[in-house]
């Protein structure tokens, strides 16, 4: 009975054949389970074809995200895809298949023109959202469920990989939260060397500091103290990670609340980790006890950051 062809529709070629999947098979007992214990997806072991790694993944109620109900839905996903090169893509002929026990063949599903599929970054999975209905699943008479018991698996052939050159995925946060920093800077007049930085504290699950020059920077020195807020570690972000925040730097008037404030957006990324102000606050105005930036020789810097979005390579 190898080779027999049931119908085509839909695009999808369905067949039956003695021979078993070439590559992987899932046998699982007590499926009814599955349902009863709300396991909404089961996914595989990791296996390998064609030099790639792969798994099965398995909605036993329908693929509610493809709104697939009354259906098992079925699918082959890529497995690791993290030592494959940038902009990578992997095209693979797949078939799909269902043990029928009563006869000891199998059912295969597969593109109906033979056409391979296209795996990539943004699809890592292909397969059938409606690979069979419920009820002729569970009906003992086809065969595919038996003793609660039943039988899938996967033959994949990879024909060819290529890049596509290079890519960024953009993520932009909904609701971020804003995130607030007091630095408390004291013995302020004895504060000699060029530059001083903050403890490191965290917004938006990356890492921050504030840099304060006492005598200023570039355009600053000499006049102005320079502010600035920077990535605390650059180094750990990956190749092309870039992070778009909103931040506020503050000198705080710690008398009447009349604070120094400096606010912007920016990228930060490994190559661009810190930006700020070299004229933030004039020394004439930064000194004049009566506008209490310096309250016994102490300075409170605060940083507010709300990290709205990251973009990385693809």
């Amino acid at each position: 009975m190898a080779g027999l062809t049931l119908d085509t529709q839909d695009g999808v070629l369905r067949s039956m054949t003695d021979a078993p999947p070439t590559h992987y098979i899932v046998k699982i007992q007590s499926f009814s389970l599955l349902t009863k214990n709300t396991i909404e997806k089961y996914e595989s072991a990791d296996f390998e074809a064609g030099g790639y790694k792969w798994k099965l993944v398995l909605y036993p109620n329908g693929n509610q995200n493809k709104i697939a109900t009354e259906h098992i839905s079925f699918y082959l996903a890529m497995a690791d895809t993290s030592s494959l090169r940038s902009g990578w893509e992997v095209y693979a002929v797949v078939r799909l298949f269902l043990l029928d026990q009563n006869q000891d063949s199998y059912l295969i599903l597969q593109d109906a023109m033979g056409k391979e599929r296209r795996f990539h970054q943004l699809k890592l999975e292909w397969g059938f959202d409606q690979f069979i209905p419920i009820k002729a699943f569970n009906d003992a008479g086809n065969g595919y469920l038996v003793n609660d018991t039943c039988v899938f698996g996967a033959e994949v052939f990879v024909s060819k990989e290529r890049g596509i050159g290079n890519g960024e995925c953009l993520s932009m946060i909904k609701d971020p939260i804003s995130s607030k920093h007091v630095w408390k800077i004291e013995n302020f007049s004895n504060l000699h060397s060029e530059c001083y930085d903050s403890e490191v504290f965290f917004a938006g699950d990356q890492k921050w500091k504030i840099f304060v020059y006492p005598k200023g920077k570039r355009h600053g020195i000499g006049s102005h103290l320079s502010l600035y807020l920077a990535l605390a570690d650059p180094t750990t972000l990956p190749a092309g990670s870039k992070i778009f925040a909103e931040f506020t730097l503050r000198i705080l008037d710690q008398v009447k609340a009349r604070h120094i404030a400096g606010k912007a957006t920016y990228w930060f990324s490994a190559s661009t980790p810190e930006t700020g102000w070299a004229r933030f606050v004039s020394f004439t105005y930064f000194y004049q006890s009566s506008n209490n930036c310096l309250v016994w020789d102490t300075c409170k810097v605060e940083a507010e950051v709300t990290v709205h979005g990251n973009s990385n390579s693809l």
